[in-house]
Order: C-alpha cells, then sequence, then structure tokens
C-alpha cells in the first residue's frame, strides 16, 4: 500500500515575495507588493522600477512611524503647536527666527536654545511649536517641566543610577527645560541639574524657558561659581530669544471681561426695549 504524498501549498511568487518580505521586517513591502505588482503589469514598469517604488513606501512608511513613536514619547503640550502659534504677538526679531530654527540647524550643531521673558509671555508655547517641528523633521525631542526633571535625576542618583538615567536622556536631539526660573533647589538638587547640563554640553541641545534673567541665576544655583559655569556653558553655543509684549493670559482674561460685559449690555438693553414696548401696550 502506498503512503499517501502529502501536497505542499503552491504559493505565487508575489506571495512568496510578501513572506520573505515580512520575514526581513519590511512590512511595507509585504503590505503593498501584489497591489504594486499589478500597477507595475499594467504600466509595463522594468522590475527595477516596482522594487524602487516599494522601497519608497517602506522608507515613507519607516519614516511616518518614527515620528508618531516621537511625538508620544515628547511629552510635548498637545495644544501648543506652531499652527495655534499667534505670531503677531512675537517681536519682528524671534518671528524671523522662527522658521530657521524649526529647520533643527541649531540641534544639528548641538546648540542651545533660551527664551527669556515675564510670565505669559508665549514662551513655552514657543518652544513647544518649535518642538514639535523639530520632531516633525526627525529629531528626539523631551518636554519636561524643570523641577520634574530635577527630581527625576535626583531619584537615579539615590538608586546609584544616575549614569544610567543621563545616557536615558542623551538619547533626546533636544531637551526642552520648562520653568527654570521657578526652580529653588537644595544643593543635591543643584548638582545633578549641573551634571545634566554639562553632559550634553557642545553635545546635544537643551532648551530653556525662564523668567529669571542670567544676573538672578545664583538663586536658581546658590554658588556664585556652579551658576557662573552654567551660564557659560548655555551661552557659549546658544540662540537667545527675548519674548516681551504683554501677558498672553492677562489679555485672555481681559477680553473674556469685555465679552462678558458687551453680553450683559446687550442683555440689559434687550429687557428694556421689552419694557418700553409692554407700556406701549404691545406684547
Amino acid at each position: 500500500m502506498t503512503a499517501a504524498v502529502s501536497e505542499v501549498p503552491v504559493t505565487s511568487p508575489v506571495e512568496s515575495l510578501a513572506m520573505m518580505m515580512r520575514a526581513l521586517k519590511l512590512p511595507s513591502f509585504a503590505r503593498y507588493a501584489g497591489e504594486i505588482a499589478q500597477k507595475a503589469e499594467r504600466e509595463g514598469w522594468t522590475f527595477g522600477q516596482y522594487l524602487h517604488h516599494l522601497a519608497e513606501l517602506e522608507i515613507h512608511e519607516r519614516r511616518r512611524r518614527r515620528i508618531e513613536r516621537y511625538l508620544k514619547d515628547s511629552d510635548l503640550l498637545p495644544e501648543k503647536t506652531l499652527a495655534t502659534l499667534t505670531r503677531s504677538r512675537l517681536t519682528p526679531k524671534v518671528a524671523k527666527m522662527l522658521p530657521t530654527l524649526c529647520e533643527g540647524g541649531f540641534v544639528e550643531r548641538g546648540d542651545n536654545l533660551l527664551a527669556f521673558g515675564l510670565p505669559g509671555r508665549g514662551k513655552t508655547h514657543l518652544v513647544c511649536a518649535i518642538g514639535y517641528e523639530l520632531v516633525q523633521r526627525g529629531y528626539r525631542v523631551l518636554f519636561t517641566a524643570t523641577f520634574a526633571l530635577v527630581q527625576r535625576l535626583l531619584a537615579a542618583k539615590r538608586d546609584l543610577r544616575l549614569e544610567k538615567e543621563l545616557a536615558t536622556l542623551d538619547a533626546y536631539d533636544a531637551v526642552i527645560l520648562d520653568d527654570i526660573g521657578y526652580v529653588q533647589q537644595s544643593r543635591d538638587e543643584m548638582e545633578v541639574l549641573f551634571t545634566f547640563l554639562a553632559e550634553r554640553y557642545e553635545r546635544r541641545s537643551v532648551i530653556i524657558t525662564s523668567n529669571v534673567v542670567f544676573s538672578e541665576w545664583d538663586r536658581i544655583f546658590k554658588d556664585p561659581m556652579t551658576t557662573a559655569a552654567v551660564i557659560d556653558r548655555l551661552v557659549h553655543h546658544s540662540v537667545i530669544l527675548e519674548m516681551t509684549g504683554t501677558s498672553v493670559r492677562a489679555d485672555a482674561a481681559e477680553q473674556a471681561k469685555r465679552e462678558g460685559a458687551t453680553t450683559v449690555t446687550g442683555t440689559t438693553t434687550a429687557k428694556g426695549k421689552q419694557t418700553a414696548n409692554e407700556v406701549d401696550g404691545e406684547v
């Protein structure tokens, strides 16, 4: 009695190619191989044109997924983008520099970006908007309140893993430290922040917002020598933006107040007309 020979499923060249592409971790190749093969056959493409088109799709999809990961990982504030930035509030100098900063040349050079101004001048919105544009160009960005980063580093130091934590942060092309002026550090906190800034010096970019001018930074870092060393490292290769004008929040509150007054006045006027009509016998 002859044993039955098991049938081996036959796959088409396109199906076989898709399987191999998945094995090689080329998901876009696998996903579009059949569809693009049909198009190539209809339009008479060469084999080289077919592969070139698939390679373009793979690169495009990888870039899209990478940007999605970077955005999720960045902790950038979702509402503070370039599209929602009121450019008319920027000084002419800052507005002129903005497109160049969004291109990311300063990040390539490892330069720093420092935004100074009183509270409510739009510093955080500006640096977040730049951060979003940097991510779109393939840079890894991390947004964090300065006090949160200090506590993160301090916890790592206590656990004897500060070096590892600094290496993790070093993977970011730019780290945005928001509101450094609000931090009143102890010596331990000052030391870990200084260590972080020194580690990134001339290699990785730091983007800082502050409502405190350099001459008052000794109240942040306590020690005059440390303050001078920090400022020297930050300013050596940096772009400094001065945010002036009125407070965004104060202006918004004033606008809301005016709109509220207008609404009340309109309602009062309408009621007055109704009363007058009633007096005239109209219902």
